[in-house]
């Protein structure tokens, strides 16, 4: 279900497209905050997340603002969401010219005692259908010549989780798969940047409470605002992978120093319950 803002699209030729901007997990945290970054771009933005209230009341925000934007009320994980979001595109004779993944959630306790389907759907959102839609979006870029990636990973895809054992891991393939990406497209005009931000203020800890541990109080949490605009410069730089501030590439440079089975000992000592 898509709900479009006051302003029209752009008229154009019927062989034309315009170009346009697509953000997963839009209605609120970093998607949110990269969607008013990108909205300053002027290309018109297509928002995409599940909760549909929220999304609606942002697209009616943006347009107060004279953004030109749809919100598509989606799960990212439905069989048809890739090509429900190319059809809601292609409608307004629109193209993918920059495709933000940002949806995504988290859950906390060892992997043998929380559900295997709820485990299952977090690999699904926020590694499968990250790829999914890039795959989808990303040959179109090439051809064109222009374009680009912007995933939200994480500093935990550098360190195995106990008690987050799949979430860590759903980012380790998020940090990868941009890498080898973003080599893969050099020289044809599309960049792949990965955004790995630390602890950050958003409602993913209201979604997941338990994910409060020792680890949480010792990483100082970032400003979401914040967050979103150095990715968001970072992906316009060109930028393969951005880290925002400097105590969480401290963090990262440790995990890839330290031995892996002194990080997990001592995530496993952290990433309990407070």
């Amino acid at each position: 279900m898509s709900i479009d803002a006051a302003q029209e699209v752009p008229k154009t030729r019927s062989s034309e497209t315009q170009p346009a901007i697509v953000i997963t997990g839009a209605a609120s945290g970093i998607g949110r905050e990269i969607a008013r970054m990108a909205a300053m771009d002027g290309s018109f933005l297509l928002l995409v997340d599940r909760s549909c209230q929220q999304l609606g009341d942002f697209v009616a925000e943006l347009a107060g603002n004279g953004v030109k934007s749809t919100a598509h009320c989606i799960d990212v994980t439905a069989p048809d969401a890739a090509r429900s979001i190319e059809n809601a595109l292609a409608e307004r004779r629109l193209h993918c010219d920059v495709l933000v993944n940002c949806a995504g959630f988290g859950l906390f306790g060892p992997a043998a005692e929380l559900s295997a389907s709820e485990q299952m759907s977090l690999v699904d959102v926020n590694a499968r259908a990250l790829a999914e839609f890039t795959l989808r979006f990303l040959p179109g870029m090439v051809a064109r010549g222009r374009g680009g990636v912007l995933n939200v990973g994480s500093i935990t895809g550098w360190a195995p989780g106990p008690n987050m054992a799949v979430y860590y891991a759903s980012k380790a393939f998020v940090n990868s798969f941009s890498a080898a990406l973003a080599a893969e497209v050099a020289g044809t005009g599309v960049t792949v940047t990965c955004l790995a931000p630390g602890v950050v203020a958003t409602p993913f800890f209201e979604r997941c409470p338990d994910a409060k541990t020792w680890l949480f109080d010792l990483m100082p949490q970032s400003n979401v605002s914040d967050v979103a605009t150095a990715g968001w410069l970072g992906f316009k730089a060109g930028k393969r992978m951005v880290i925002p501030k400097l105590r969480n590439q401290l963090v990262v440079a440790a995990s890839k120093l330290l031995p892996q089975s002194l990080v997990v000992r001592l995530v496993a000592f952290l990433q309990r319950s407070r």
